[in-house]
């Protein structure tokens, strides 16, 4: 049985679905497609599955977006697979809508975050469209957790049934990998030196794209505070506060303000280190996850910090406040509010007590409800029960006949 994974670029392959794809091809064909790059490569050589490359845009591009529609129509015709399952926004309408052109049985879309419900206007009703044509052509559709459950439903995107598989998220957390004892002392020393962090600093990080819906302007703005009045109190052995910053700017679909853009380059206690393919040594160096994003799926930072025994603060969107409970594992706070975020950045800095109560609970939450094997055995189950299912419709339709 040949499955076909596709995402709209290939960074989405290679660290979403980090090993879950090696998993599954023990048990099936697994073929991935997104648009060419290294990363690409890397999930062919790393989970020893077959890769295809085409090109999808992630903005709205008639002409290429045809294009890559009928690239993809042409190669499941050549694939011939059993199941085409998609994530992220624009290859999964593309996928779903190929896939039904090509008459893949089954048509599967995870939807690992919606990007409608913080648009307004006409930019908001395509987009409720573009989900409603992709539900239209799948078979079956995933949210990523319960929030985007029912913002599914509440927009009335479709009326489909929807599943949500395991506990959500789309690929766990790999509990070894991502434990403060699998980074060594040696590294963890070594990354300090580089970044001019001392044993005593309090390190807030944040992972992921340097964006606005990220909520990066309001936490630069929050910190700013922070680095202003912790200047001001220090004596010489008070520890500092810093915020470390891992991820890349992106200049072309949602800069951040150019007031952000300075603070983060004149701050000395703002320490950005661009994208980096393995995060876990710089949990291990922090004392936070701050994650003030605007919208999420079921966002594996969270997890990934939770796991490394991180307490996280976390806007109140779908995800986060599925995986933080308040006082519990970390803090949730208001959407777009750099005063919020300020507040909750101050408690955990001040508040020793608070910050180990949430620090001692941080690790065994996602431990109980996240853990890798138990969201792969659920898709496996679930492609099982699928291929099962049309199994069966072909067996009856012979019997009629």
């Amino acid at each position: 049985m040949k499955i076909i994974r596709t995402s709209t670029v290939p960074i989405s392959l290679n660290i979403l679905l980090r090993g879950q794809l090696a998993f599954l091809n023990k048990n099936f064909e697994v073929v991935g497609i997104s648009s060419k790059g290294a990363m690409l490569n890397e999930v062919h050589d790393r989970e020893g599955i077959n890769t295809v490359a085409i090109n999808i845009e992630r903005g709205i591009s008639p002409v290429k977006d045809i294009i890559s529609l009928t690239k993809l129509y042409i190669q499941f015709k050549k694939e011939k697979p059993a199941i085409v399952h998609s994530i992220t926004p624009k290859a999964g309408l593309l996928t779903m809508l190929a896939g039904k052109m090509a008459k893949v049985p089954i048509r599967m879309h995870t939807f690992t975050g919606l990007i409608f419900p913080t648009r307004t206007g006409f930019i908001q009703k395509v987009l409720i469209k573009m989900d409603q044509l992709l539900c239209w052509a799948a078979t079956n559709i995933y949210p990523e957790g319960n929030g985007v459950k029912n913002d599914l439903i509440n927009y009335k995107i479709t009326s489909k049934p929807l599943k949500v598989l395991a506990n959500g998220n789309v690929n766990g957390i790999d509990l070894e990998y991502f434990s403060k004892n699998s980074v060594s002392e040696q590294l963890q020393t070594q990354l300090k030196i580089e970044l001019n962090i001392s044993d005593n600093d309090f390190v807030f990080v944040f992972v992921g794209r340097l964006v606005g819906d990220k909520g990066i302007n309001e936490l630069v703005q929050a910190f700013k505070q922070i680095s202003v009045s912790s200047s001001l109190s220090r004596t010489a052995n008070q520890k500092q506060i810093k915020l470390l910053l891992v991820g890349s700017f992106e200049t072309e679909l949602d800069p951040l303000r150019t007031e952000t853009l300075k603070e983060i380059k004149t701050n000395p206690n703002i320490i950005s280190v661009g994208f980096q393919k393995e995060v876990h040594p710089y949990f291990a160096i922090s004392d936070a996850l701050v994650f003030p994003s605007y919208r999420e799926g079921f966002p594996n930072v969270v997890m990934q910090a939770g796991a490394m025994g991180l307490p996280s603060i976390v806007s109140n969107i779908n995800g986060c406040n599925e995986i933080i409970v308040e006082g519990e594992n970390g803090t949730i706070i208001p959407v777009k509010n750099a005063d919020a975020i300020l507040g909750a950045m101050q408690k955990l800095i001040e508040d020793k007590a608070y910050y180990n109560q949430l620090q001692e609970k941080a690790r065994p939450m996602i431990q109980a409800r996240y853990e890798q094997q138990v969201v792969w055995n659920a898709l496996l189950q679930e492609y099982q029960r699928l291929l099962g299912e049309v199994k069966s419709k072909k067996e009856e339709v012979k019997r009629r006949k």
